[in-house]
């Protein structure tokens, strides 16, 4: 009588699986109620297997009838996270780019030049500075239409100059986002997602939670620029990195849109 489980290659294959899926769940719903909710369905599901053991026949059949059920509530309460969980399986590049459905299916958006990522990042430079309050959607794959025809259309090439003169605070285009696809700002005034759920320090207002929703939502960065503070901020995926300079800004821009970055200039 062997003294030892056996244990196949397979089997530790799929404890690693499951683990990397929790892992990744756990990321995808921290620092959201959500995460509170995911407690007390687990807590349910081991309350049920304590009755079960104990024959507990009746309280058991009422739990059993509840997680006979789970699958369907987990889909209604979680739809945000799924939602999430599926952009990223359908936008990161998990296998090599020639095989990519981005390739066959996906968008094509246009090239954007390492002057237009130069030209926003001297933007929220200068609007920093004078405390000038900023939202900017920088789209990757997807073009944003829906929020783009929330707002006005300007499809104009990016320039420092025109985003400043559109977040200007007497602007009547000031309110709202800009939405940049490419080297061309789409439209401004747009109106964004904004999730109620999310738990965010009092110092963040409504621009970083428009910023944070609209990353959670769709595969955008979004660049803040807060009119209390002047700090620069960017959120990608549901993660805000806050406080950072124009350098920092326009290193990240460079790394998520520039492939092949020739050398280039130092900025003005």
């Amino acid at each position: 009588m062997p003294l030892f489980i056996a244990l196949r290659f397979l089997d530790i294959l799929d404890i690693l699986l499951v683990a990397f899926l929790m892992y990744q769940l756990y990321f995808l719903i921290r620092g959201t109620v959500a995460i509170n909710i995911f407690a007390g369905i687990f807590l349910v599901y081991l309350l049920w297997l304590l009755v079960k053991a104990i024959n507990m026949s009746l309280l058991s059949t009422i739990l059993g009838s509840f997680i006979g059920v789970g699958v369907l509530a987990v889909i209604i309460v979680f739809q945000q996270e799924i939602r999430r969980f599926l952009l990223l399986l359908g936008t990161q590049d998990i296998f090599n780019k020639r095989f990519s459905f981005q390739k066959y299916f996906g968008n094509v958006l246009n090239v954007t030049s390492n002057n237009t990522l130069r030209e926003i990042a001297r933007a929220c430079r200068n609007m920093a500075k004078t405390k000038t309050g900023a939202l900017i959607v920088f789209t990757t794959r997807s073009e944003l239409v829906q929020y783009i025809q929330s707002g006005d259309s300007i499809n104009g090439i990016v320039s420092h100059r025109l985003l400043e003169s559109l977040f200007f605070k007497n602007s009547p285009m000031h309110d709202g986002a800009v939405i940049i696809v490419g080297d061309r700002i789409k439209a401004a005034r747009c109106v964004l997602p904004i999730d109620d759920d999310l738990i965010l320090p009092a110092s963040l207002g409504l621009r970083h939670r428009a910023a944070i929703s609209m990353s959670n939502e769709t595969d955008a960065v979004v660049i803040t620029v807060s009119e209390e503070t002047g700090y620069i901020s960017y959120a990608k995926a549901g993660t805000l990195k806050r406080d950072v300079s124009h350098e920092s800004l326009y290193a990240f821009l460079k790394k998520e849109f520039i492939q092949q970055q020739k050398p280039t200039e130092s900025e003005d």
